[in-house]
C-alpha cells in the first residue's frame, strides 16, 4: 500500500473541549433526580455537549450501572464520550462501551486524586529532587517553534566559532522571532448568535449583538458583549485565570472563567442582573461587579 499522504483525510493530535461530570455519590437514583431537577427546565442547556464521567471521587470498589447515568445525560441532550477512573475502577468502568480517558487540568498538568497527590509528595521526599518533563499534548506548532529556536541556538554556536558578527546577529534575530509570542487578532462578531450556535476565539472576542438562549461563546482570552448575554459565555478556557467577561446586559445561562462556572440556577445579584457588569476570577471564585459606563 502506498505511504503517500492522502488529500482526503488528515490525522492530527489535538485537544477537544468536553465537560467533566464528577460523580460524588453511588446512589444513582439520587444522582438522576438531582440532574433532572437542575437541568430539565432548561432543555437546551447542554445542547449536545460531550461529557466525560469522572469516577475517581467515589469511595469503595463497588461497580455502578453507568448506563443509567449515560441515559440520564442523553435525556438532557448531553452525550457521554468516556470515563475517567482510578486503576481499581477500570475493570468495571470500561464495560459500558465508553473509552477510558486521562484527565488534564485546564491549568496544566494531570488531574490527581488526594491519594495520588500524597503518594507523589512521599516519592518526592524520598528522592529529594523532581525530574522536569515536557508537558503532554504540545501541539505541532509548539514543536515547530521549539525546533526552530533550538536550530537557531545551535547555529549561533557554530557562527561564534566560524562566522562573522553579522552572521551571529542574523541567527539570534531568527531565534528571537521563532520563540516570540504569536499575536492573535481579536474576533469580531456583529450578528446575533441564535440557539445552538457556538463561537470559539483563540484570543479575545467582541460581540455586538444578542447572544440568545442556547448559544455559546468560548474564548481563550476575554469576552466582550455589547448586547444582552442570555446564553453561555466561557472565558479563559485554556486555564487563563486573568480572563474576564464584560457585558452590557447580563442574563446568562452559564458564565465561566478558567473552568470555574456559575449557572442560571444561582440567581444573580440585583445590581448586575440584566445590567452592565463584568465577571472576573479571584481565589477560585467568580466575582460579579457592576460595570460603570460613563
Amino acid at each position: 500500500m502506498s505511504q503517500k499522504k492522502s488529500p482526503r483525510f488528515e490525522l492530527r493530535s489535538g485537544n477537544v473541549d468536553a465537560l467533566l461530570l464528577a460523580l460524588n455519590t453511588a446512589d444513582l437514583d439520587a444522582l438522576r433526580d438531582d440532574l433532572l431537577s437542575r437541568f430539565e427546565s432548561t432543555p437546551d442547556f447542554f445542547s449536545d455537549d460531550v461529557v466525560a464521567l469522572d469516577l475517581r471521587r467515589l469511595e469503595g470498589d463497588s461497580a455502578l450501572a453507568l448506563d443509567r447515568v449515560i441515559d440520564t445525560l442523553a435525556t438532557l441532550k448531553a452525550r457521554a464520550i468516556g470515563v475517567v477512573a482510578r486503576a481499581d475502577q477500570r475493570a468495571w468502568a470500561g464495560a459500558f462501551g465508553l473509552p477510558l480517558l486521562d484527565s488534564q487540568s485546564r491549568r496544566g498538568g494531570k488531574d490527581e486524586t488526594p491519594k495520588e497527590k500524597e503518594k507523589e509528595k512521599a516519592g518526592s521526599a524520598e528522592t529529594g529532587a523532581a525530574a522536569v518533563a515536557p508537558a503532554a499534548g504540545v501541539d505541532a506548532e509548539g514543536d515547530a517553534k521549539a525546533g526552530a529556536a533550538a536550530s537557531a541556538d545551535s547555529g549561533a554556536a557554530d557562527a561564534t566559532a566560524n562566522g562573522t558578527a553579522s552572521d551571529i546577529a542574523d541567527i539570534m534575530a531568527a531565534a528571537s522571532a521563532a520563540s516570540g509570542p504569536r499575536a492573535i487578532p481579536t474576533l469580531l462578531i456583529d450578528k446575533p448568535l441564535r440557539s445552538g450556535q457556538q463561537v470559539y476565539a483563540q484570543g479575545d472576542v467582541v460581540i455586538l449583538d444578542l447572544v440568545s438562549y442556547g448559544a455559546e461563546v468560548i474564548a481563550e482570552g476575554n469576552i466582550h458583549i455589547y448586547a444582552p448575554l442570555r446564553g453561555r459565555a466561557l472565558a479563559g478556557v485554556k486555564g487563563n485565570p486573568d480572563a474576564r467577561i464584560f457585558c452590557t446586559c447580563l442574563e446568562p445561562e452559564l458564565i465561566s472563567i478558567a473552568g470555574i462556572y456559575r449557572t442560571a440556577e444561582q440567581t444573580l445579584p440585583a445590581d448586575v442582573l440584566g445590567k452592565s457588569a463584568q465577571v472576573r476570577l479571584a481565589n477560585e471564585k467568580l466575582i460579579l461587579e457592576p460595570l460603570r459606563m460613563k
